[in-house]
């Protein structure tokens, strides 16, 4: 039975592991952790460990020339791996730009992740295969698609009986950041979610910075007090908790999925690194700040938790570390050999009609190109 919506919308964040690592008890959400064992928190930190060595080695290929860009996701892997870990397969999934974490549990192979920020695809991995759309780059471009998908679904639904919708239900996840929530799609889209009752749980990582823009500047309220306004249940999430993630993300899609409408997840995280690779945070934020947010690391306290109650030892996580090289090595490998994309093609797919002044410096620049020597050859 899902809990009336006002038991679920606490204006402080939802908890089960704190800080240093202790689990909490719950009286709501305790009920959709109840399958969750050993092994499952051994791989609820092997998705997060992975997903942030990847970053790593992906803002490595960038700096190197091999990425036209990249966007980091270190400190939102908690956020990501709990959310997506919560859906079924045949879920629908509209992601953002920086959902690598979702991308893994959704079976999109790291190495597909990057053809995008290679330049050599429109997105890198077929939607249809896992449920899960290609990256969107316009900030909440995506959010209408997603309560259009919702909208389809609860058509094809409709006459359902509470046993069908909550075994063969589907249901739709939204992605979006803090800055995408002052987008005006973002409103549209939850308007008509709710007023089609779409199975839709909007999932906003508030990572407290729209690139360079701080949180407080954004709202003076929290996110999720927003949701009354659409007459939708509104859940705060602790997002460097992987465990209340999961759990907070299962009731919004057991809700969604019974035909009651739409759910607004607020999921505070922290953002520990840049906005993308062409971004230096170091330019308006504050280190005291950063110092502030480092020991809430979702690894850290995940593995805070598994070493107090002896569900690793040191071996798990070295085995852990040979894993992840070993998985960065062969992205890399991957990555290299990626075709590397011709200049003329972008320009191709930009103008209806060839522009004359962006045809005259695109000659110059290839000239320009080509007379550079060949790798192997003398300069």
């Amino acid at each position: 039975m899902t809990p009336a919506a006002t038991e679920v919308g606490p204006k402080d964040p939802v908890q089960i592991l704190t800080p240093d690592g202790q689990r909490l008890p719950h009286e709501i959400y305790d009920a959709y952790l109840g399958d969750v064992d050993e092994d499952m928190l051994r791989g609820f930190y092997r998705d997060m460990a992975l997903t942030r060595r990847f970053d790593q080695e992906a803002t490595a290929l960038q700096r190197q020339g091999q990425l036209c860009l990249w966007v980091p996701l270190r400190g939102q892997e908690a956020a990501q791996i709990g959310s997506g870990r919560a859906t079924r397969p045949s879920d629908y999934i509209f992601p953002t730009y920086r959902e690598h974490g979702v991308a893994l549990t959704r079976n999109v192979s790291f190495s597909e992740m990057l053809r995008l920020f290679r330049g050599i695809s429109g997105g890198g991995w077929d939607p249809r295969e896992n449920n899960f759309h290609m990256y969107t780059m316009v900030l909440a471009a995506q959010l209408p698609h997603a309560a259009g998908y919702g909208m389809a679904l609860s058509m094809e639904q409709r006459g359902w009986d509470e046993e069908k919708l909550a075994a063969e239900g589907n249901a739709v996840v939204a992605y979006f950041g803090d800055g995408s929530s002052t987008e005006g799609e973002t409103h549209e889209s939850m308007v008509f979610a709710n007023s089609f009752n779409a199975p839709v749980v909007y999932f906003c990582q508030n990572n407290q910075w729209a690139i360079s823009v701080p949180f407080e500047v954004q709202s003076k309220v929290p996110l999720v007090e927003r949701a009354a306004g659409y007459g939708m249940p509104g859940i705060r999430v602790d997002g460097n908790d992987v465990l209340a993630v999961l759990a907070v993300t299962r009731w919004a899609l057991e809700h969604a999925r019974s035909g009651k409408g739409p759910v607004f997840i607020e999921a505070d995280t922290y953002r520990l690194g840049a906005h993308t690779t062409a971004d230096d945070p170091t330019k308006y934020r504050m280190t005291e700040e950063e110092a502030a947010w480092a020991p809430l690391d979702p690894l850290i306290r995940l593995e805070t938790y598994l070493r107090e109650n002896n569900i690793v030892d040191d071996a798990f996580f070295e085995q852990l570390a040979k894993d992840a090289d070993q998985m960065a090595a062969t992205v890399r490998e991957d990555a290299m050999a990626f075709p590397v994309p011709p200049l003329a093609k972008s320009f191709e797919q930009v103008y209806a009609e060839a522009h004359p002044l962006i045809q005259e410096e695109l000659a110059w620049h290839l000239q320009y190109e080509a007379g550079f020597a060949d790798s192997g050859e003398n300069a």
